[in-house]
């Protein structure tokens, strides 16, 4: 294979197996021209990420390249040895993953990670590569551009992590970017810059990249070609344009109207709201003697949804760590069913612990990585309802049948499993303790639109059924719009405004709600463009 003169990336009739055997990418072809972005869409399992990861000559979890070839800037990754491989890892291409937490050592701080590889591969000085890694900061526009990277990861808000990952990324200038759901962990203001950086930074040092994503209004704003792909190969592909207005196949039609439908106005109340299940009252919380809620007043009422909505360091996690249990309040009141809820976890008695129950933004951090699907969904079904055996194992598939997921996937590792499906996992692990107060934490961030909307329906019909309680964090305001009864808008650590969320959408009265709602990116190629103009002005 020779690629084509301006390619610094060509695949051919790729094929990746699974170490069962199990073929993840079969028969995908590509080229990559210098300063050009390829979007990958597709649902959670159709190969995006595995055809990332096969761009740098390397297989997840023991899979491997079984066919086809893969030349990078003039190299034959799948003829060469390991060395080769490794060395053009960081230099000639950089992966940019989806989970932050995964990807930074806990242990060492950020800048020292960070100056790795442009120190490892020899590509800059020590004062060079630290005076690239600032300026990379204040691009990404990170708090203390000088001092962020003596920060270690667990001190900064998941938002700064994901940015601190692209720094990490670039930080070698390489000619290729696999960028595998680079925004997914962002709030919608913070986006917007993050996609004008990345398609700034790639015009200006011509750098190529692939852009893996499931949201289509996202990778409208820089993707000059699509590649729409399911069970592995190819659906269809073309110009951005074209996919977009106009889909040949039956699937990206579905990908896009799922899209534009979810820009429609919000529904409103669905139901009557029950009696108060939780109530907070002035709390503040917050981290070594520094505050990050302050004067926090809200209620839930059974069988509603409560969405708590801000932008990355706004205090949403943190609120929802306050009601599991995991931060105590450092003032304040914290109701649960008309009594004190114990601050901590500890404190709090079987039925405490199995009334609140918490989906955790990242699966792959959640999830044991030892543990089966069944052991992790079978623990809570011991530990709350004492199931055991024959009945333990019915129970964990049914509870994998309601979350669209085959009973053999009980016998699988997370490895094994892509983002949605271990998030999925997790959504049936707290579902197994029969909770009164779900606490959903950017549940639907890691999924696909249509696994995404399978989700949202069955959280809706949980709860007409079985009059189930949400407490949904998230910075996805389309997933609000079509979920919540009301809205709490957060900046800060303070409530800067609530209400009915048809109301909110509709008529926001604080400057900053109308800021987020005006940050939601639509299925139009330039949007990203009207929103930074409006910005300026």
């Amino acid at each position: 294979m020779s690629a084509p003169r301006d390619s610094v990336l060509a695949i051919r009739d790729l094929r990746v197996v699974a170490p069962n055997g199990a073929v993840l990418v079969d028969g995908i072809s590509l080229d990559l021209p210098r300063g050009e972005i390829l979007g990958l869409i597709g649902e959670s399992g159709a190969g995006k990420s595995t055809i990332g990861l096969a761009a740098m000559g390397y297989g997840r979890g023991g899979c491997r390249i079984a066919g086809g070839r893969i030349e990078l800037a003039g190299t034959e990754l799948t003829a060469s040895s390991r060395p080769v491989r490794e060395a053009m890892r960081g230099a000639r291409i950089a992966y940019v993953a989806q989970s932050a937490a995964a990807a930074f050592d806990p242990a060492m701080r950020l800048d020292r990670q960070i100056l790795e590889t442009p120190l490892q591969h020899g590509l800059m000085s020590a004062a060079e590569a630290r005076d690239w890694m600032v300026e990379l900061f204040r691009a990404l526009q990170l708090p203390d551009p000088e001092g962020f990277g003596r920060r270690y990861p667990h001190q900064v808000s998941g938002g700064q992590l994901q940015r601190a990952m692209m720094a990490m990324a670039m930080s070698g200038k390489p000619d290729v970017l696999v960028l595998d759901e680079p925004t997914t962990a962002l709030d919608v203001t913070t986006q917007v810059e993050v996609l004008a950086l990345l398609r700034d930074t790639i015009r200006r040092y011509g750098t190529s990249a692939l852009y893996i994503t499931h949201d289509l209004a996202v990778v409208a704003q820089l993707a000059d070609r699509l590649m729409v792909l399911r069970h592995g190969r190819e659906v269809e592909s073309g110009t951005t344009a074209e996919v977009l207005e106009s889909p040949r196949e039956d699937y990206t039609r579905r990908l896009v109207a799922e899209r534009r439908e979810s820009l429609a106005p919000a529904a409103g109340v669905r139901h009557d709201a029950g009696e108060t299940v939780l109530d907070l009252r002035n709390v503040d919380a917050g981290y070594g003697g520094s505050l990050v809620l302050q004067d926090v007043s809200l209620s839930v009422r059974r069988g509603e949804t409560l969405a708590v909505v801000g932008e990355s360091g706004s205090g949403k996690s943190t609120l929802a760590r306050l009601v599991a249990g995991l931060l105590p309040p450092a003032r304040g009141v914290v109701d649960f069913r008309g009594r004190p809820l114990p601050g901590s976890y500890r404190d709090r008695d079987l039925a405490g612990l199995k009334s609140i129950q918490m989906i955790y933004q990242l699966p792959d951090v959640a999830l044991n990585p030892r543990q089966t699907v069944g052991e992790a969904i079978g623990r809570p079904l011991a530990f709350y309802r004492g199931l055991r055996g024959a009945a333990r194992r019915e129970e964990v598939a049914r509870l994998l049948a309601l979350i669209g997921l085959p009973g053999d996937f009980a016998d699988r590792l997370p490895g094994a499993l892509s983002g949605g499906q271990n998030q999925r996992v997790c959504i049936a692990r707290a579902l197994a303790a029969e909770p009164d107060l779900l606490i959903c934490d950017e549940v639907t961030s890691a999924l696909d639109p249509l696994i995404a909307e399978d989700i949202l329906r069955l959280l809706r019909r949980l709860q007409d059924e079985l009059g189930m309680t949400y407490l949904f964090i998230t910075h996805d305001l389309s997933v609000v719009r079509r979920l919540a009864d009301r809205t709490v808008v957060m900046q800060k650590g303070r409530i800067v405004e609530e209400g009915p969320t048809a109301t909110l959408f509709e008529t926001p009265r604080a400057a900053y709600t109308r800021t987020l709602l005006d940050s939601v990116p639509e299925l139009r190629r330039d949007w990203l463009d009207g929103v930074l103009a409006r910005r300026v002005r």
